[in-house]
């Protein structure tokens, strides 16, 4: 199966699998280029509180900024950012419910609608490699994430058979997965090691056989990046595709594992397999027959499966005095 496929058929099983967060695809490093395909995030002790609040992402400047929830603050005194800046920010915060404005003899005071929850505790990076025999650049992208520790563990997926030689050439710190997206059995074959997220990290830019270029990170530097990656998390899930409008795609088709038709996967019946629709579906593909796209609501798909809640009823969606921000 390509990558794409793998990925997705993953995501559903480990949906159904682990309480938390699913994700794909988010960035995991602070000052470098790292995209981790799937990201897990396990609830703290305040996950309740977060479900509550929004269904979104919170900004991150919101979150890290100076204004709290109690007395309203002034918006210039709670950033360190241009004044446009500042505006833009609240504007989004206001937007998911984390934020409330008031307008007073025309200048925009701001607080938070509740106090930030403690809602997360572990984040599970994955990375899908199916094929081991073309790693592409596997072994610098989990020596990274070692080198970091930003993720709490880090777990090598694949299809392939696992060798001795593969496992040696994989950081000792990472565990590996077998996974057969065609059954959806998943086989431990090494637990990863729990990383020191508390301590600081080396962020490896660039590698290559004459050169390292690398960077290193704080404590705190990695505590602001691990909520900017659970928050994003949250807000995005691993559902980020549109079903194409093509009569050849059947999301439920009974071919599938279980966990994968329940989770509503862009499978196509002419490739025989998950297909990637930005990129392969389309009057292009030799298979495209035009309809109408399936009637599928991928929200309420995640709803219905985790703790996730789109538009709780504390969430508001706009607040008084947004359309107040300019005179």
């Amino acid at each position: 199966m390509q990558e794409y496929g793998f990925e997705l058929a993953l995501a559903a099983h480990l949906e159904t699998e682990r309480a938390g967060i699913v994700s794909r695809q988010l960035g995991t490093a602070v000052f470098g280029r790292r995209i981790m395909d799937i990201v897990c995030v396990t609830p703290g002790p305040e996950f309740a509180d977060r479900v509550q609040l929004t269904g979104q992402t919170i900004p991150s400047a919101a979150i890290e900024s100076d204004i709290g929830p109690g007395r309203f603050r002034f918006i210039q005194d709670g950033f360190d950012v241009a004044p446009d800046h500042a505006r833009a920010i609240v504007e989004r915060a206001a937007a998911c419910g984390f934020f409330e404005t008031q307008r007073r003899r025309g200048r925009t005071y701001v607080r938070q609608t509740t106090r930030y929850p403690d809602w997360f505790d572990q984040l599970v990076g994955i990375e899908n490699k199916p094929d081991l025999s073309r790693p592409g650049d596997l072994e610098t992208q989990l020596l990274s994430d070692v080198a970091l520790s930003l993720l709490d563990t880090v777990i090598l997926a694949t299809e392939s058979y696992v060798t001795r030689a593969h496992e040696n050439r994989i950081p000792d710190e990472v565990g590996i997965w077998r996974f057969d997206p065609e059954t959806g059995e998943r086989v431990v074959i090494r637990e990863p090691t729990q990383l020191p997220t508390r301590e600081g990290g080396v962020d490896i830019l660039e590698r290559s056989s004459a050169r390292t270029a690398v960077r290193m990170v704080s404590p705190t530097e990695k505590v602001q990046a691990r909520r900017r990656i659970a928050e994003r998390a949250y807000g995005k899930g691993w559902r980020t595709y549109e079903f194409p409008g093509c009569s050849q795609l059947d999301p439920g088709n009974d071919g599938l594992p279980k966990t994968q038709r329940e989770a509503a996967l862009p499978y196509c019946q002419w490739h025989d397999r998950i297909v990637h629709p930005t990129s392969e579906c389309g009057p292009a593909c030799p298979g495209y027959r035009s309809a109408a796209p399936p009637d599928i609501d991928c929200e309420s798909i995640r709803e219905s499966k985790t703790a996730w809640v789109n538009e709780p009823a504390g969430c508001q969606r706009t607040q008084s005095g947004l359309d107040q921000f300019f005179d």
